[in-house]
């Protein structure tokens, strides 16, 4: 019968086993499909639970194989699926230590380091984006769990609103709370709203066209008709399907005028502040009453990883506290990561954060999403240069939105054609993107994010959709 205690001494062998592993992946993943063409047998990981365990090495060499065979190359450069980043060498690194340390960011006593260095870590990005000093703010696991704290700060302030303590009392017996936003809503922030028990069918959405632009003028007949009743709006700073922003400022002066918490989703598009050339497009922001952001997208550091910001530190405390005897007490100098967001075992993403931020600042940050930008102007451009291939918005920030369209393809036929061709895009495996509804018309969204892309990953994009496209068979009849 094996023991754990007999592998003890595995552990160097281990480490250096997949730290080899590692540098030979990313060594070879600028250049590798991004999707191997034959997934990992099941049989090579699945079957019933060892009765006898195999061994440390002999564990992670049959892991090291599943991973060369089914591993998506999604660190790599070619990867334009999902606002995906990778991992800066700094965040990448600091990911293994955090593993390795196994610290436990719940409060000081958990860990000094890594409360230190979150408190850190939030305010620098604070710097980085442009938000006020004297907001609070905590790392999540991504922006789904940002949105959802930032939206469970607006549901605390919403029931005090009406003399309720919601944390202590529960919802029963308040009104519907009234949600409203633009078309470019994201379904984290619908899915948040659903596990904070307010509803999906509260969400009222005013769009101006089928692209989800805000109609402005019906949001605010919309908030006049509350008569002042408290309210929450949520914008999106950089939607998903071509990188458009809904109009900050306007909104800002909306929830001040109306009584409204102003909630902003700004996972990718956040880092549009970090850019004078971009900066224009989330004005308003530090007018917000929460913001989340992605740090797994353009921070690029090592999944998964968010942020959560809220204007007022008591309504975001209230919203998360929780205590026991056994959990001690802290100086109210000390803030208790645990305390503003919903887990209370939390892994230190902050290490990752700090040590990126640490390595290559705020000129390291502005010069990347401003190469990333102009890459993605260049693929609007090389797209706008071919017949066959239509653009289907403006090129804000770092998604390009288009569509293949030969000439000799009827409209109604062209919807099947793309989505046919977005499988054969993600089959090839050169480069990685899948299709999207954008505009009432399936359309192709690579987004760029990822520090390693160059100008000969995104010119490799057009180049791959016209060969796959005139080889593609014949639809069937």
């Amino acid at each position: 019968m094996s023991d754990p205690i007999l592998d003890h001494g595995a552990l160097e062998e281990c480490l250096r086993l997949v730290a080899a592993e590692a540098e030979a992946y990313l060594r070879s993943v600028d250049g590798a499909l991004v999707r191997p063409p034959v997934p990992p047998a099941v049989d090579a990981v699945g079957g019933a639970l060892p009765e006898e365990g195999a061994g440390s090495l002999s564990a992670l060499r049959a892991l090291i194989d599943a991973a060369q065979a089914g591993a998506t190359r999604s660190a790599g450069p070619r990867f334009f699926h999902f606002v995906m980043g990778g991992g800066t060498p700094a965040a990448l690194a600091a990911d293994w230590l955090t593993s390795a340390l196994d610290q436990i960011a719940f409060n000081w006593v958990s860990s000094p380091l890594a409360m230190e260095l979150e408190q850190v870590a939030v305010d620098w990005l604070k710097q980085l984006f442009g938000l006020p000093a004297a907001w609070s703010g905590v790392l999540t696991t991504g922006a789904t769990t940002a949105n959802f704290t930032g939206l469970a700060a607006a549901r605390r302030w919403w029931g005090l609103q009406h003399g309720v303590d919601v944390e202590e009392q529960g919802l029963s017996g308040l009104p519907p709370l009234p949600v409203l936003t633009s078309g470019h809503v994201h379904v984290s922030a619908i899915k948040a709203l659903a596990m904070l028990g307010i509803g999906r069918a509260q969400v009222r959405v005013f769009a101006a066209d089928a692209t989800g632009r805000l109609d402005a003028e019906a949001l605010a007949g919309a908030l006049r008709e509350l008569r002042g009743a408290p309210a929450i709006l949520c914008a999106t700073a950089g939607e998903v399907n071509a990188g458009g922003f809904d109009p900050l400022d306007a909104m800002a002066d909306l929830a001040e005028e109306h009584n409204a918490w102003l909630h902003v989703d700004g996972a990718f598009g956040l880092f549009a502040a970090v850019s004078p050339t971009t900066r224009e497009l989330v004005s308003g922001i530090d007018r917000a009453h929460s913001v989340g952001v992605d740090g797994h997208k353009w921070l690029n550091v090592p999944y998964d990883c968010g942020a959560a910001f809220v204007h007022d530190p008591e309504v975001h405390h209230g919203a998360f506290a929780a205590t026991a005897a056994y959990l001690g007490r802290e100086e109210l100098d000390r803030p208790v990561f645990s305390n503003l967001g919903p887990e209370m075992s939390r892994r230190a993403r902050a290490f990752s954060v700090w040590a990126t931020l640490r390595a290559y600042g705020r000129d390291g940050y502005r010069a990347m999403v401003e190469r990333h930008v102009g890459l993605a102007r260049r693929l609007g451009e090389r797209i706008d240069g071919e017949p066959e291939l239509e653009r289907l918005a403006d090129v804000p920030l770092n998604v390009v939105s288009f569509r293949y369209r030969p000439a000799d393809v009827p409209e109604g036929d062209l919807d099947e054609l793309n989505r046919r061709l977005g499988h054969a895009v993600l089959d090839d495996g050169r480069v990685y993107f899948g299709t999207t509804v954008y505009g009432g018309k399936v359309a192709f969204r690579p987004a760029i994010v990822n520090w390693r892309t160059r100008e000969d990953d995104v010119d490799l994009i057009v180049s791959t959709v016209l060969e796959l496209a005139a080889a593609l068979p014949p639809a069937r009849a």
